[in-house]
């Protein structure tokens, strides 16, 4: 399973270095997986997960692999982007198919690092970055609708959706985000398929913050973190600078770096884990001398479905899933022992997957 975040935010708010970090972190651990070529805007980076590596040390795979989110970032969006103003809006388009949207917003005073307001004021440019997305999303639920009235006389079908496309339209005229529409519909959850909306998507708030806002919530982190608390989204607080520093450190110093401001863990991966909590996703583990791997499922998917992530042969002929939870498979330390100590468990096509479970899948091809 691919997961995609889109990053968007004012220029200057610090998108480009904590890009930056990530394409570092995504360089220092490409060696260990079979990437294809990487646009310069997309950053490939692995989901920690201590589990894995304690996993490996019990088997000793020729390789390990852990799933990995694709980072999509695009140009600073300014007030007019919808409406060809920068250079934001020519690359709206590539987070349309990302499945939430990170949105990076500065909390620290800096006289030395421009605002392109002149003023740092997190709500508003909060603001400025939420409206043009709810504009550019009106331009394609105008167009969508507009090709849908013209289709109507040969499919009479769509009149369900054009009157669905037209209450979303008035919701989103008023300032509204599409996540806010209070409708449940399949032909609401169709339309919303087709369009793609950015403002549809999940939303991570991202208090980009100095030295000191590691240390104490200031003012503006305060109030990032309230309205995302008021709007039930996820909140990140980093320090885009000190993560490019993080990147590429040994496992000591970099333990080091966090404890000398009170971190427990880095904010790329507080940005990793919070999407993953964000779109309900989980891993589950496969574990064999060739390969420990991690795979990417949502929280509620059956054996069936989990299956076909790894290919959809498997998902097709499935016949039964061997499972052993992690805590099993650690305590006795192989699967011939899980097996011979009865924590093995065979489990059919309605059996849904935990997270952390460590399976081998039967299917017929």
């Amino acid at each position: 399973m691919s997961v995609s975040i889109g990053i968007v935010g004012l220029p200057n708010v610090g998108k480009s270095t904590l890009f930056n970090a990530l394409t570092k972190a995504q360089n220092a651990e490409s060696a260990n997986y079979a990437f294809c070529t990487i646009e310069p805007n997309k950053a490939v980076v692995p989901v920690p997960d201590s589990r894995l590596d304690v996993l490996a040390d019990l088997v000793n795979p020729e390789r390990v692999q852990s799933s990995t989110v694709d980072f999509v970032d695009i140009a600073g969006l300014v007030a007019g982007a919808s409406k060809g103003e920068g250079l934001g809006n020519k690359f709206l388009g590539n987070i349309r198919e990302t499945q939430a949207i990170l949105h990076v917003v500065r909390c620290f005073d800096n006289d030395d690092v421009i605002h392109v307001a002149n003023s740092v004021d997190p709500l508003r440019d909060i603001e400025v970055i939420e409206t043009e997305l709810i504009l550019a999303d009106v331009q394609v639920l105008e167009n969508r609708l507009e090709r849908m009235e013209k289709q109507l006389k040969g499919d009479k079908g769509l009149a369900p959706k054009i009157a669905m496309a037209k209450s979303l339209m008035a919701h989103m005229d008023q300032g509204q985000p599409a996540s806010t529409f209070a409708e449940e519909s399949t032909v609401l959850d169709e339309l919303l398929t087709e369009l793609r909306l950015i403002t549809a998507k999940n939303v991570i708030y991202c208090a980009n913050v100095d030295e000191e806002g590691l240390v104490a919530d200031n003012a503006y982190i305060q109030s990032v973190q309230a309205l995302a608390k008021e709007r039930g989204a996820e909140f990140v607080k980093i320090s885009a600078r000190m993560e490019e520093e993080l990147v590429g450190l040994e496992d000591e110093e970099y333990q080091e770096f966090l404890e000398s401001y009170g971190i427990k863990e880095s904010g790329l991966h507080q940005i990793i884990r919070t999407g993953f909590h964000s779109l309900g996703l989980i891993s589950y583990f496969t574990a064999g001398v060739q390969e420990v791997r991690a795979w990417t499922i949502h929280d509620g998917d059956k054996a069936p479905q989990a299956a076909g992530v790894i290919h959809t042969d498997f998902e097709r002929g499935f016949i039964r899933a061997e499972i052993i939870s992690y805590d099993h498979y650690v305590k006795f330390g192989s699967e011939s022992k899980c097996r011979s100590e009865g924590v093995l468990r065979v489990e059919g096509k309605d059996y849904v997957m935990k997270d952390g479970d460590v399976t081998h899948f039967l299917f017929n091809v």
